[in-house]
């Protein structure tokens, strides 16, 4: 062999070495990544059975994502969005998804937490109900009546709001706080004169015991936007998961709303519900991701304006202070680039 084919060989085997080198120390870096994030854990509080946590929960769209980075997921069931705010603030819970009212009580009791995307406007979300056969016809007959709702709640704020375009207040009326579970069957059985609730809890009464909507937020033109939150050092310390919850939210989000029929049928086969309930219900949903635009967060101002002016929450708040905007953008930016 001559003297510059084997300096050939000899440069070519220098190459390969450096490159399997390189190849290695990537795979080791990639392996160190997913070794340092094995012990996270990330919970993410649902509520309800129809909306996008609870339909990404039973297809486990948020573990096969968090799993190709180490990441365990655990799921956390809430009856309404107040108690999000007390596993938020215990460090129990990570991310969830919830009404306006909510996120306003817990800025009041200074939690610790960030709005971190738009997911509704509101608008359809509440209703104030009465039970078939009703005497009640017109917001201003809630006079001297007893409601029930959830307080802290999205429908408690809308409640407030409604009673104000009739000109009462809560003094007008005997306030029964109760959640959808039990306000239910108080409605069903005549212990209460209304309720009110958010969907899937409107449309499910309506079409099973024949309650009617006495006004909902439709109608009343009340914007009241929904968000996702997340406990502030998580997403200090894992902007990266942050992102990824909302870029896996966003997926399963563009399923759903493209596929309606289908997971209109999926839901009400493993729910055991009429399949009309669950397809009225998805078509009033309309869910979004967003971020906090400048029409969604004087909305939400006006709701925490609102409730403070009727005593709702006993300070004043300027709401942008806990809502952060770039984790979203960044998710949708990585999205469309994808």
């Amino acid at each position: 062999m001559s003297k510059k084919l084997v300096q050939y060989y000899s440069f070519l085997f220098v190459i390969v070495l450096f490159l399997l080198s390189g190849c290695a120390e990537a795979s080791s870096s990639e392996a160190s990544l997913k070794a340092a994030k094995k012990d996270i854990v990330v919970n993410i509080g649902v509520q309800g059975k129809t909306g996008i946590l609870p339909y990404a929960r039973d297809h486990k769209y948020f573990e096969k994502a968090f799993e190709k980075v180490g990441v365990k997921v655990t799921w956390n069931e809430f009856a309404s969005g107040p108690p999000h705010f007390e596993a938020l603030a215990s460090g129990r819970l990570d991310f969830g998804s919830v009404g306006g009212t909510p996120v306003i009580a817990g800025q009041s009791g200074n939690i610790d937490f960030k709005a971190i995307a738009v997911t509704a406007d509101g608008r359809k979300g509440n209703s104030i109900l009465v039970p078939k056969g009703s005497s009640i016809k017109e917001l201003k007959d809630l006079k001297n009546k007893k409601i029930a709702v959830a307080k802290g709640s999205s429908a408690y704020n809308f409640l407030y709001m409604a009673l104000d375009r009739a000109g009462l207040t809560d003094k007008d009326i005997e306030l029964i706080q109760l959640q959808p579970d039990e306000a239910r069957p108080a409605l069903d059985n005549g212990s209460i004169d209304a309720w009110s609730v958010w969907e899937p809890y409107v449309t499910t009464a309506v079409f099973q015991t024949g309650a009617k909507v006495l006004a909902s937020g439709e109608d009343l033109n009340i914007n009241a936007p929904s968000f996702l939150i997340a406990r502030t050092k998580f997403t200090e310390e894992h902007p990266d998961l942050t992102v990824l919850f909302l870029k896996t939210y966003e997926e399963v989000r563009r399923h759903y709303v493209e596929n309606l029929d289908e997971v209109a049928k999926e839901i009400a086969q493993s729910q055991k519900v009429d399949v009309k309930i669950i397809e009225t219900v998805l078509k009033k949903s309309d869910p979004i991701l967003s971020p906090a635009t400048a029409e969604f967060s004087k909305a939400h101002q006006k709701q925490a304006d609102f409730l403070y002016s009727v005593g709702g929450i006993n300070k004043k708040l300027d709401t942008s202070k806990v809502i952060e905007n770039k984790f979203v953008e960044q998710a949708l930016k990585e999205l469309t680039n994808k």
